[in-house]
């Protein structure tokens, strides 16, 4: 019993050691779990992190939020500060089906007169009440919402506000940034379109051109986004502004255009497209002492708000297709011959046909007209002529002219796309027929470019568009375009001459441009005739070429050249030539009219911002800065005027006051055709002009209401 009794107090000891130990390790190891996670929250409270993860960062992610602010893109403006592209918003319109859509109030949020619904919404989209009603109806009832496609999309913001103005149960709407161009078809291939895309990352959407100046200076236009963080609490909000960047806006863009001019152009060459019905057209004017695009347009062509017509033709024609020029290279080849000493205008040569290494080089009177002087070959549009010159010169020297005319070289004009166009020079055939314009490929733009030495006084300048970019906020100007001498191919001496030469084509009897003639100024020019080459050879008939004219004025002393291309015509009522006189002579009589060396009783001033003034006191302050105001509409504020204020215009210039409300007709008598077709634009009337200069007979008396889309015919002398 006493040994049982000494291992059981035995066992009690080492049981009471043994609880000890156990005791002793669970307090060091509870002491080592406070020690390391004391330790880690110190490291994290020091340093701000988990696992790679700054607390800093994921707590500031929870209360506050970072948004992107979007830069305001640049405005484009004509050379007087008429407004060609500013920033707007679309909208797209949807239908919201759900029945549970209820406010808080419990008044539905979905459509709940479908009929309704679909009638008013076919006043201002383009679809029918029965296929709006389709949509509405067809949808199953777990559909939430509906869009109607195409039509329901970049609604403006006019439409946006009529639909509201309805108070459509369940009609919402979808906004996205857009861009506005007020002129709708004006140099729309030059000037471009910006498109609205969203950035994946960030969801936010702005304005990106993806054609022409809009593409070309986008960096400059588009500016730079911002960034707000914003710390959201319940109830309110609070900016930190020390982690906030504000945006950049977008620089302003002046283009070298004239809008007066730009519109004259744009309603000539539309008309030429409708009696001529050519593939393609191109027209384009020159400051010839700067330089300087004054006005530039093609066929097809589109609105650049709309897009309407953009599918026919999306190249820019001016860079971006090269074409075989044809007879209006005879200048530059006359030219070359002249500089190089090998002009012998009095010499005689056989017109008709000549051969080349056995093949033939025909004039366009294959017949020809005899022994003729080499002066009277040119103003009769010879092939032979130029070919003889060409043999003279020597390919080598005529290719040195070529290089120095800038040919088969891009102009550099900064538009995407643009070509180098180029040629084929192997064999003395192809030699002699670059000299009248085929087997050469060129460009509108470097056309000009070379017209520039012509017009000028032998110096290429390289042609411009872009007057100056401004900093809207500090007004500063981040570039100038200016006036830049490329080279210098011929003398000035040989420059007038080779103009003098060109006077013949208009006034002499045998000359191919006597529609051309201007009255009041001189005019040198070039009529151009380029077949179209084919896999066999060359097309024949007057709607398989490419008909074109080049025209400077005054010729001793040119302000102004204005070239223009019309390729294949599908319908001939009368001389091509007339046809394309038609407009070379009003846009130019225009240029002229405007010239600075023509404004003897006129100054330049600032037209008044009148926008949202009184009627009286908006033609009180137009007559004071000595301008002519025409008020459109019986309204008592001015809602628009054009041109636009702060634009710079000759004084006495007519301005227009839009006041809404009845319009009625005006007496015409004494306007310009630009003011008439100004008039139409901001009435909507069509107006068919007949002759040039100024109104003096109009089919619609003053006085008369006018409704929308009236037809109205006006004469000028």
């Amino acid at each position: 019993m006493n040994n049982s009794k000494k291992r059981l107090q035995g066992g009690k000891k080492k049981l009471g050691q043994n609880s000890r130990q156990v005791g002793k390790i669970f307090l060091i190891a509870v002491s080592v779990i406070f020690v390391v996670l004391g330790s880690r929250f110190l490291y994290v409270a020091t340093f701000k992190n988990v696992k790679g993860h700054n607390l800093t960062s994921a707590t500031r992610k929870i209360y506050m939020q970072t948004q992107v602010v979007s830069a305001k893109r640049g405005n484009i403006y004509d050379e007087n500060g008429v407004l060609l592209a500013e920033n707007t918003n679309t909208y797209t319109v949807y239908a919201v089906l759900n029945k549970q859509q209820k406010t808080t109030a419990g008044k539905p949020m979905y459509v709940t007169n479908k009929r309704k619904t679909a009638k008013v919404l076919a006043k201002y989209i383009d679809l029918s009440e029965k296929k709006i009603y389709k949509i509405l109806t067809s949808a199953n009832k777990k559909t939430f919402q509906v869009e109607f496609g195409n039509a329901g999309s970049n609604l403006t913001i006019e439409t946006h506000d009529k639909i509201v103005a309805s108070k459509l149960t369940g009609i919402s709407f979808t906004k996205q940034p857009a861009r506005l161009y007020p002129n709708g078809t004006f140099a729309s291939h030059l000037i471009g379109i910006a498109q609205s895309t969203t950035n994946t990352k960030t969801g936010t959407s702005s304005l990106t051109g993806i054609m022409g100046i809009e593409k070309q200076l986008n960096k400059f236009l588009a500016g730079k986004n911002g960034i707000k963080e914003v710390k959201a609490t319940p109830g309110y909000s609070i900016e930190d502004k020390t982690k906030s960047t504000a945006a950049k806006n977008g620089d302003d863009v002046y283009t070298t255009l004239d809008s007066k001019l730009q519109t004259l152009l744009e309603s000539e060459m539309t008309s030429l497209q409708k009696s001529t019905d050519p593939v393609s057209a191109t027209a384009m004017v020159m400051d010839v002492k700067a330089g300087a695009i004054v006005a530039a347009t093609q066929r097809p062509t589109f609105d650049a708000t709309t897009k309407s017509g953009i599918s026919k033709m999306w190249q820019n024609l001016l860079v971006e297709s090269a074409y075989e020029p044809g007879s209006t290279m005879k200048v530059m080849t006359v030219a070359s011959a002249i500089n190089s000493g090998n002009w012998h205008p009095n010499a005689l040569y056989q017109s008709g046909t000549y051969l080349i290494d056995g093949q033939k080089v025909t004039d366009w009177n294959s017949s020809g007209w005899g022994m003729i002087s080499y002066r009277q070959g040119l103003a009769r549009s010879s092939n032979v002529a130029m070919t003889h010159l060409e043999q003279t010169m020597g390919a080598k020297t005529w290719k040195k002219y070529l290089t120095a005319f800038h040919f088969n070289k891009s102009t550099n004009s900064g538009l995407a796309d643009e070509t180098a166009g180029g040629m084929q020079f192997k064999y003395p055939i192809e030699q002699a027929n670059t000299a009248f314009g085929q087997g050469i490929r060129v460009t509108p733009m470097q056309m000009m470019q070379a017209f520039s030495a012509i017009a000028g006084n032998g110096q290429e300048l390289k042609p411009y568009f872009i007057q100056k970019i401004v900093n809207p906020k500090t007004k500063k100007v981040v570039y100038q375009g200016k006036r830049t001498v490329i080279s210098n191919p011929i003398t000035a001496k040989t420059a007038s001459k080779v103009r003098k030469l060109l006077q013949d084509v208009v006034y002499k009897s045998y000359g191919t441009g006597t529609a051309y003639k201007i009255s009041g100024f001189r005019v040198a020019g070039k009529t151009g005739t380029a077949q179209i080459a084919t896999s066999s050879g060359y097309s024949v008939g007057d709607e398989n070429v490419i008909h074109s004219w080049v025209g400077m004025v005054p010729a001793n002393k040119p302000k102004y050249v204005m070239y223009i291309t019309l390729n294949q015509p599908k319908k001939i009522t009368q001389a091509v030539t007339k046809s394309i006189a038609s407009v070379f002579k009003p846009v130019m009589e225009q240029a002229l009219k405007t010239d600075s060396s023509h404004r003897s009783a006129t100054a330049i001033k600032r037209v008044p911002t009148v926008n949202n003034l009184g009627v009286t006191e908006s033609v009180t302050t137009i007559k004071a800065k000595k301008f002519v105001p025409v008020v459109i509409g019986d309204g008592s504020k001015v809602k628009k005027q054009f041109p636009s204020g702060q634009t710079q215009q000759l004084t006495w210039q007519r301005i227009f006051l839009y006041t809404g409300g009845n319009i009625t007709m005006p007496s015409m008598t004494g306007w310009s055709k630009n003011d008439v077709l100004t008039y139409a634009k901001l009435t909507g009337i069509t107006v068919k002009t007949v002759g040039s200069g100024y109104v003096y007979k109009q089919s619609v008396n003053s006085g008369t209401a006018i409704e929308h889309k009236m037809s109205v015919t006006v004469k000028l002398k």
